[in-house]
């Protein structure tokens, strides 16, 4: 009587009963793990980790005031002045300093607030929108804008009026050429540049009859 032959795979078989048994016992056992929360109030309990120094005490000089404040090494200018100072006139945009939204002078110049560390700052003059003009004494720019519709959704205008007005107070007689390339790297998604540039011109206009 012949024997009858082993298939080719029958001694290196991949599952078996025994091992089909301890898988099942594992997986079950993972579950009763996760399901009493002894894991996760290992994580839960775990002391989180700082790296590297907290909150140091500065002093900025914002539109001609002094304000005394703790911030973090990491914090922008544009996060201190938003969510610590209160002062959301400066847009955050893209937060990389492609747009130039979170425009503020720093000593007279134009900069993107989101790429300056506030720590850095130091003694320099800060201006906001907030000081450019307000409500009750807006800047001659600002009446400007309003008057000739320089804005749309109105979330990049204060970065171009902050831009325009560095531009009229360093060149009180611009060209439409001078007021384009002052707002070079300024966004404005809905396209409202044709009168940002108009309301610029007449605001040099204005200054100069003041």
């Amino acid at each position: 009587m012949s024997k009858r032959k082993k298939g080719p795979d029958s001694s290196h078989s991949s599952l078996t009963r025994r091992s089909f048994l301890r898988g099942v016992g594992i997986a079950a056992g993972g579950t009763s793990v996760l399901s009493s929360g002894l894991l996760t109030h290992a994580i839960d309990t775990a002391a989180p980790i700082s790296v590297g120094p907290g909150p140091t005490p500065i002093t900025l000089n914002i539109n001609g005031a002094s304000r005394r404040i703790s911030v973090e090494p990491r914090a922008s200018l544009a996060d201190v002045l938003r969510d610590q100072l209160g002062m959301t006139g400066t847009k955050v945009i893209c937060d990389r300093g492609s747009c130039s939204g979170c425009t503020v002078w720093l000593d007279g110049m134009p900069v993107n607030s989101c790429m300056i560390f506030a720590m850095d700052v130091g003694d320099r003059k800060i201006t906001t929108i907030e000081g450019l003009g307000n409500p009750d004494h807006l800047h001659a720019l600002q009446t400007a804008f309003v008057e000739h519709d320089g804005m749309q959704c109105g979330y990049c205008t204060p970065g171009m009026v902050m831009s325009c007005a560095a531009l009229l107070a360093r060149n009180s007689n611009p060209t439409a050429k001078d007021v384009q390339q002052a707002i070079s790297g300024n966004i404005c998604r809905c396209g409202t540049y044709p009168k940002v540039i108009e309301a610029t011109l007449v605001a040099a206009k204005l200054r100069k009859g003041a």
